[in-house]
Order: C-alpha cells, then structure tokens, then sequence
C-alpha cells in the first residue's frame, strides 16, 4: 500500500511538471520537429511549425489540468485502497505515455512519403501500422541515414489510427506489465495506461480538427 510520504512525493513531482511544463515541452517540441523537418527535406517553414507546436501544447495543458490530473487521482485511489498496490511508476509512465501519444501522429509524417511510388505496391496493413507504433525505431533510422523502403498513404490522423494504437497499448501493458499469475492490478494497470495514451492521441486530432 502506498504511504502518506509517496504521496506527498506524488504531488510534489506533478507540481513540479506542471512549473516547467510549457517552456520545456514547447522548446523541445519546436526544436524536435525542426531538425526532423531538416533531415527530411521537409518545405515547412519554421513560422508554421511554432503555430502548430503553440496550439498543440496549449491544448495538451488543457488536458493534463483538466482531464489526465482527476484520471491519476482517481487511480491512485483506486490502486491504493481497492487494488492496495503502489501506482506511483503507473502514474508517471502514463503521464510521459500521454505527453508521447500527443505528438505521435505527427511522427510517421515526416519519415514516409504521403503516396507510394507507381512501381511498389500499396504497403500491407501490418506494415502501414508499424510505422505508427513503432515510430521511435523509424526516427532513429532516419536520423541514421538509413533509408525506409517503405511508403504510404495513410496519415494516421484518424480514429481507425487512434484505436489500433490503444490496441498495442494494451497488448504490451499485458505482455510486459503482467505477472504470474495474472493480477487484477495488472490489468487495471494495463488499462490506464492504454487510456492515457489514447487520451493523447485524441488530443492531437482535435487540435488538427479530425473530430
């Protein structure tokens, strides 16, 4: 069961986010997407790119205050008085999952062309899918210099995206988060953490105005 100085330590670490959040969240954001726009030879001006990383931060506060705090709290209660399990690594790997979820849609983006060439055929759904769930293995390729045979014309700001990647979410919370044998904390475990990602995808779609 979680003590009262986990707590304390709980909030204190949240308040703390929340006092650096904006400045570093936005920079690192800003300065992210433009080297990756660089590596990419991508035509966005750096103008357009502070736009989109200002709106998107602005709302990704607005959750976290308002949506992703009462979700960790309810949590915490839950875990601690039902489940008697300590949530403190959950919460916090949920609130890093749901700051990552937020950008992910915009990710594979950068690193595949929006139509696949007249010669190739169109990418296999499984293939299409791992340049999203996968994304940080394609970052780091392309900032690599090694090249990525794949294209598609999926853009990963959609619904259909937001759900198949919760799914993943899920499945890995099972695979990696579960004991033996299986727990009821495990699996409340799993799905928060699934929640919290999809929270943080949904939140890129409603800045990009896909619902």
């Amino acid at each position: 069961m979680m003590s009262i100085s986990q707590v304390q330590l709980l909030f204190k670490t949240l308040h703390r986010m929340f006092l650096c959040l904006h400045g570093v969240l936005f920079g690192l954001t800003l300065q992210f997407f433009t080297e990756s726009n660089a590596a990419v030879k991508s035509k966005l001006t750096v103008w357009y790119m502070e736009k989109e990383t200002s709106e998107h931060i602005h709302l990704l506060e607005h959750v976290l205050k308002w949506i992703i705090v009462p979700l960790s709290l309810f949590y915490v209660g839950l875990a601690v008085f039902v489940l008697g399990v300590n949530p403190l690594d959950s919460v916090l790997g949920g609130f890093l999952l749901f700051l990552y979820s937020n950008f992910l849609p915009d990710l594979p983006a950068l690193f595949c062309k929006p139509k696949p060439s007249e010669d190739r055929r169109p990418l296999p759904w499984y293939k299409t899918y791992a340049l999203l769930v996968l994304a940080p293995l394609f970052v780091w390729l392309t900032f690599a210099q090694i090249p990525i045979p794949w294209t598609t014309t999926e853009s990963f700001h959609n619904v259909k995206s937001a759900l198949i990647y919760t799914l993943f979410l899920a499945v890995c919370g099972v695979v990696v988060l579960g004991d033996t044998p299986f727990s009821l904390g495990d699996v409340a475990e799993s799905l928060f953490l699934a929640v919290y990602g999809l929270i943080g995808y949904v939140t890129h779609l409603k800045v990009d105005e896909v619902w």
